[in-house]
């Protein structure tokens, strides 16, 4: 009898270096992908934020996508068979609101079909498209602009980002997260360049969700006085809108080669999904960093075998491309900026033998991009990491840390 291998016995035995015959790929629909991928992102939701996804206007567009999506997995029961074998959080076992509930605020077409079915033609006195309350606000804030009086201020920043543009040191994104609206950030909604110019203090709506006030000013020559998530619903609503990249530095970080150059790896910042107690108290700032030069998806394949990645499965937080870089002269660079955050933490092997694992560190992201922008300019060198003040610090000379 031939032994049929999980896909944990074989990624052992590629460890091992023993080759196993690929085993023949079971057969989907290009709609049940569909479908399982859309559970798929419900389940990564649940797993961040500890929660169901809500309804209601005072959540984010995703959530509240991804709230009636799971009402329609669960509704539909050749969906409900398809995603059960994946639903280890026992999302399916959650009740259905009622067709007159929140699930109907967004566009249920659209919803529908990203399940791949097909929605049934609306009778010509139902009204579609019907904003929120929310959306419409958002709307309004972006329409009141007023003249921005000191706009010659600004007139240069928008001509190099055009020039970046043309040139390819910057390039434009489909906007995804609240968290890319920042101070000095660059966007394009309604068809116009928008510059981030104030951000004020950060505060908590009455449903617990953060916001901030913004001074925008748009390369029409004119300013809004607007929040953050008024921005965010507009960038969400607006098909075309986009986030502009910030620019990237000679060929480096580049997304393509020049001549003379060859690729030499790439740097990555993985997440952890460990279900282990620490892990899950501080997962938003518990970091891999490393540097492979392998593919990203290679390197962490069977990550829930591996001591080296806390034997728990990882997501892409961010990655890299080097080109005529020593990966393993900057994978030591970079750990050892910081050191001071690496994370002392003890797991349990497969056979049962504690292990410490090396590459993680207490770091926020952002500092992890502001290390990687360092590495860019030639500067990373001068630095160290202060865990008590989570930023980057200068080298005093001999070196100490400046005071």
């Amino acid at each position: 009898m031939v032994k049929e291998f999980t896909d944990d016995d074989d990624a052992l035995l590629a460890e091992l270096g023993v080759e196993v015959e690929e085993k023949q790929a079971q057969s989907r629909t290009p709609r049940e992908e569909r479908i399982i991928a859309g559970f798929e992102e419900i389940q990564r939701f649940v797993g961040e934020h500890g929660r169901v996804p809500q309804h209601g206007e005072d959540r984010d567009i995703f959530e509240r996508r991804y709230a009636v999506r799971l009402d329609r997995i669960r509704e539909q029961a050749e969906c409900r068979e398809l995603v059960e074998p994946l639903d280890h959080q026992g999302l399916l076992a959650g009740s259905v609101p009622s067709s007159s509930s929140a699930t109907n605020e967004l566009d249920d077409d659209a919803l529908l079909a990203e399940l791949g079915i097909e929605a049934v033609a609306p009778p010509i006195t139902k009204l579609k498209h019907v904003r929120t309350s929310a959306e419409k606000k958002a709307a309004e804030e972006i329409a009141n602009r007023e003249k921005c009086e000191d706009f010659e201020t600004f007139k240069l920043l928008f001509e190099q980002v055009q020039n970046d543009l043309d040139s390819g040191l910057r390039k434009t994104r489909p906007f995804e997260m609240k968290a890319e609206i920042e101070q000095g950030r660059f966007f394009i909604v309604g068809g116009q360049k928008a510059f981030v110019a104030e951000m004020g203090d950060t505060t908590i709506t009455a449903q617990g969700r953060t916001d901030a006030r913004l001074r925008v000013i748009f390369d029409n020559g004119t300013e809004s006085n607007m929040l953050m998530r008024s921005l965010q619903r507009a960038l969400n609503k607006d098909e075309a809108g986009r986030r502009i990249t910030d620019p990237v530095a000679g060929p480096l970080f580049a997304d393509h080669t020049i001549d003379g150059d060859e690729a030499s790896g790439t740097i990555y910042v993985l997440r952890s999904k460990s279900d282990h107690p620490v892990v899950a108290e501080n997962r938003e700032l518990i970091h891999k960093i490393g540097v492979t030069n392998l593919s990203v998806a290679k390197r962490i394949a069977g990550a829930r075998l591996q001591p080296t990645f806390m034997m728990a499965d990882v997501e892409i937080v961010a990655t890299y491309e080097l080109f005529n870089i020593n990966r393993t002269k900057l994978e030591n660079l970079i750990h050892r900026i910081f050191e001071p955050a690496r994370l002392d933490i003890e797991i349990m092997d497969r056979f049962g033998n504690p292990v410490v694992p090396r590459e993680w560190f207490l770091v926020p992201l952002f500092v992890v991009d502001e290390a990687v922008e360092r590495i860019k300019d030639g500067t990373i060198a001068d630095f160290t990491y202060d865990p008590h003040g989570a930023a980057l610090k200068p080298q005093v000379k001999g070196g100490g840390e400046s005071g």
